[in-house]
């Protein structure tokens, strides 16, 4: 029979001691349901931290297992072979799992009560206050990009840009995210998310956030309003400039971080065609204006007093903040990493992308160079870019890739074989093969 009709190999059998690990992982996803079907609180917390402690463990070890065992670099092989990363069976109950439990913790919390109440103690050392469904979330979130962070780290330990980013996504997750805030509140002052900016962390710069801050955080509240103001109108253009949108989405953002880490293992997933890309286009940047255009009305009707629209602009923010910020963000962008990649909210619905995207596309620096000629057209490239882009066909051409939607993870060159792909910060001269490829190619897709 010929090679080209021969079946793949099968998966290789998964060893005891990992076997070993995922059945603590199984273990650990039992004593939150126990957790959950337990009245009693004294065993709610016993089942509860168990539960975390098993999660965790078992995650680790089988990471270490899978990863740390082996020799460095980055296998993709059995990627379309397994359930769980081909939209099989297992990755549809992972993806159905994540987004009843985004359903639950937006807009029926009661059904979460057993598993927030075990975090009481915890909450109360950190914020001085009970947890709630926020806390058990960011709990979750951060646990989960710090486990997953690990499983990250030995699986691209070979690549030092790879390790320094992943390190970074969860130093700003842990730190950033979690526990400044949460101490802040513990010193009595508003809750304050430093590495969330306009227009991702789109009320930040609404005036009835702004006063707020003011009124409750006196001068460290003036220096939170001066703080999101200045990284999304100064900061940001700067460091796009010379780095990129890399430095928010592939190192800060948690969002990002996520999807870095947890969402790592359906990367591939991402739809590479046209048509992906033309819907790209037409929702993440009408997403952005309508932000812009909202934020920009709440102001206007603040400085007229509430005369001039009244309620109108209020409620136009409260249906962004349902149907992009909770619907779109949480429910679809987290829920559906098994089925339609990690990025999925990053590609077509962040408003942060879509500004730091226009940034990177006309005025930045940063841009992937290729070497055509060393090019042996494996794919590697395409298969790991989370983002959707055929980065095969820029390499094949020799064509630096400059795309408002590349995020700068870097993965497509780790896994190249052949040192083809090149992450830099050149001058602007040499993006113009790129720019007048993409211009063509824009014109080209979307007539």
């Amino acid at each position: 029979m010929p090679d080209a009709y021969q079946l793949a190999p099968p998966l290789p059998a998964r060893l005891p001691f990992e076997r070993a690990a995922l059945t603590a992982v199984a273990a650990g996803l039992l004593g939150l349901l126990l957790t959950l079907a337990d009245a009693d609180p004294h065993r709610q917390q016993t089942w509860f931290y168990a539960a975390l402690g098993l999660l965790s463990v078992g995650t680790l070890g089988w990471s270490w297992l899978k990863y740390g065992q082996q020799p460095a670099g980055v296998r993709q092989d059995g990627l379309w072979q397994c359930a769980s990363t081909s939209r099989g069976a297992a990755a549809w109950v992972t993806g159905l799992v994540l987004t009843g439990f985004y359903i639950i913790l937006y807009w029926f919390p009661d059904y979460l009560t057993h598993l927030i109440r075990p975090l009481d103690g915890f909450s109360h050392s950190l914020r001085g206050r009970p947890a709630d469904q926020w806390f058990l979330y960011g709990t979750f979130y951060t646990l989960a990009v710090a486990l997953m962070g690990a499983r990250a780290l030995w699986k691209y330990r070979h690549s030092r840009y790879q390790a320094i980013r992943t390190l970074s996504v969860m130093f700003f997750q842990t730190g950033f995210a979690f526990i400044l805030p949460g101490l802040l509140q513990l010193f009595q002052k508003p809750e304050f998310y430093f590495s969330y900016f306009w227009p991702l962390k789109y009320d930040y710069l609404f005036p009835s956030t702004v006063g707020y801050l003011i009124d409750n955080g006196q001068a460290l509240g003036v220096f939170m309003v001066f703080w999101g103001a200045a990284m999304s109108f100064i900061a940001t253009p700067i460091l796009t400039y010379f780095y990129g949108k890399r430095w928010y989405c592939s190192w800060v953002c948690g969002c990002g971080g996520l999807a870095e880490t947890a969402g790592d293992p359906y990367r591939h997933l991402a739809d590479k065609s046209r048509a992906a890309w033309r819907w790209e286009v037409r929702i993440i940047y009408p997403i952005f204006g309508l932000i812009i255009l909202i934020t920009a009305l709440l102001w206007l009707n603040t400085a007229t007093h509430n005369v001039l629209l009244g309620s109108i602009s209020g409620k136009a923010a409260q249906w962004y903040g349902f149907f992009i910020g909770s619907i779109f963000s949480g429910v679809v962008g987290v829920g559906f990493y098994p089925i339609f990649g990690s990025r999925v909210w990053c590609r077509f619905g962040c408003p942060m992308a879509a500004y730091l995207g226009l940034l990177q596309k006309h005025f930045s620096r940063f841009r992937i160079s290729t070497n055509g000629g060393q090019c042996i057209s494996c794919g590697n490239c395409s298969n790991a870019c989370e983002m959707g882009i055929d980065v095969q066909q820029y390499a094949q051409r020799g064509a630096p890739i400059v795309r408002a939607s590349c995020v700068g993870c870097g993965v497509c060159s780790t896994v190249c074989p052949r040192g083809v792909l090149n992450l830099e910060n050149g001058p602007r001269e040499g993006r113009l093969l790129a720019s007048t490829l993409i211009h063509a190619d824009s014109l080209r897709i979307l007539s």
